[in-house]
């Protein structure tokens, strides 16, 4: 398989008199349709890293190549357009809005870009029965169980039918039965749909249940099996 995700070089320096520097002179490449988790201990740089992956942040040299395109030297409505694209965001903290339903949820980046029709609403209830979620997509978000948030979570972050998805700690708020549902349900997708998925996780079980696992330590690549 090709790779979705390259990484030459790549260097992260914050603060200008007093630097910092996260991540150095980092490679990696991530084949498309694999699974791979991240782990490495807070402030080890494996959260910037993901974050230069998804586009949100920029190296301070070197290359990042997503699905076949150089990010490094974009714009902000060209990375913008790629993320809408290509890209599908996960959060230990699941940003919902509590005053709206499941499904208003699953459907607020449509909203929000002016695409909302009946076309993209049944894109959501698809995906909300994909999840398991379709007794419940009239509740409130507020009144949902942690699990449910977060399939709701996993629910939005496919609605644009991205690529890759790049989950910060997905599972961290959940007990254990929620933790192996989500795992089990992420599998699923990226068997189903051959989605990439970049996850960073603290909990070893399911680190280990990856195709692969990247250790970052102090800003590098410790260990990649």
């Amino acid at each position: 398989m090709a790779d979705i995700i390259k990484l030459k070089n790549i260097n992260k320096i914050y603060g200008n008199q007093v630097k910092t520097q996260v991540l150095h002179d980092l490679s990696l490449d991530i084949k498309e349709g694999s699974f791979t988790s991240i782990i490495g201990q807070s402030g080890s740089g494996k959260s910037t890293l993901l974050n230069i992956v998804g586009t949100l942040d920029k190296p301070t040299s070197g290359e990042v190549i997503i699905d076949g395109k150089r990010t490094d030297g974009m714009v902000k409505n060209e990375l913008a357009a790629l993320r809408n694209k290509t890209i599908g965001f996960i959060f230990q903290f699941h940003y919902l809005l509590p005053e709206f339903t499941a499904l208003e949820n699953v459907l607020l980046p449509n909203n929000i870009m002016a695409k909302s029709n009946k076309e993209t609403k049944a894109r959501a209830e698809e995906l909300m029965q994909l999840v398991g979620l379709e007794k419940v997509r009239n509740n409130l978000s507020s009144n949902m169980s942690g699990g449910q948030q977060q399939r709701t979570a996993i629910a939005r972050a496919l609605m644009n039918n991205p690529r890759i998805i790049l989950a910060d700690e997905p599972t961290g708020n959940l007990d254990s039965d929620s933790t192996e549902n989500i795992y089990n349900l992420m599998r699923d997708i990226n068997k189903k749909f051959g989605t990439t998925f970049v996850i960073i996780t603290h909990d070893r079980r399911i680190a280990e249940k990856a195709d692969r696992i990247i250790e970052i330590k102090d800003g590098r690549i410790a260990l990649d099996i």
